[in-house]
């Protein structure tokens, strides 16, 4: 089975209460910690590597993005999907192209940006369509949803419509980000396929946003940003007075 598939039949057969959980690195220091620790596959955050590479989130030139994505892959041996933003304007083929040469098996791609906001849904499916037609069955497709961040009208709505297009387009997986646990089993009840559900950083709930209706769970910057308040606890206690 090859790393993509691996990587996808993770995604199935699983119970309500047994959501797949992927850790998101931002270096390969942390990629290796998560293997170690027994995670069977991870998922990079850009806002988690673009803090590590001292850029804002949404910032990160290409070309750095896919450089610490490729940094992180060759650290260990389990899968790992990427988080590549909306793209970053690159034609699907290319875009296929420089996931494979960094590594990753998988992406999320966002149908949103901050300036435009919401991108057409129907666009978005047929670019997302353009992109499975390239990655054929190498790269697994999390289409990220952000009415819940984006300010919709009836999100809950809104995510089911754009999930039924993308999953038709050929996404693998659909990640309504935002969406509180309150509307999943809505969200799981409209939705043919795995849904990814991001989860607060401290590990508390996961197996309830399981049975809710997530089929994996991943935490965006909040494991990156927690190790940074562990860091900034260590300086603290070294600058005091001895």
């Amino acid at each position: 089975m090859n790393p993509a598939a691996t990587f996808r039949a993770l995604h199935h057969d699983r119970s309500p209460g047994d959501p797949l959980v992927l850790p998101g690195p931002w270096d390969a220091a942390s990629a290796r910690a998560f293997e170690e620790a027994g995670f069977p596959a991870l998922a990079t955050p850009s806002a988690g590597v673009a803090a590590s590479l001292g850029h804002e989130d949404g910032s990160t030139p290409a070309d750095e993005m896919f450089a610490a994505v490729h940094r992180i892959a060759r650290s260990v041996s389990v899968p790992v999907s990427a988080d590549i933003e909306d793209g970053y304007g690159l034609p699907p083929k290319e875009l296929v192209a420089r996931l494979l040469d960094a590594g990753a098996v998988g992406c999320n791609l966002e149908d949103s940006t901050r300036s435009a906001g919401l991108k057409d849904p129907s666009a978005q499916a047929d670019w997302l369509a353009e992109f499975r037609a390239a990655a054929g069955s190498a790269i697994f497709l999390n289409a990220r949803i952000d009415t819940f961040i984006r300010g919709a009208a009836d999100p809950v709505a809104e995510a089911i419509e754009r999930a039924r297009l993308y999953i038709a387009a050929g996404a693998d997986c659909v990640y309504p980000i935002g969406a509180p646990l309150t509307a999943l089993p809505s969200l799981r009840a409209a939705i043919e396929g795995p849904i990814n559900a991001g989860a607060p950083a401290d590990g508390s709930v996961l197996r309830e946003w399981g049975a809710a209706g997530a089929t994996r769970i991943t935490f965006g910057p909040g494991l990156q940003r927690r190790a940074v308040e562990a860091v900034r606890g260590i300086a603290e206690e070294l600058a005091r007075p001895a």
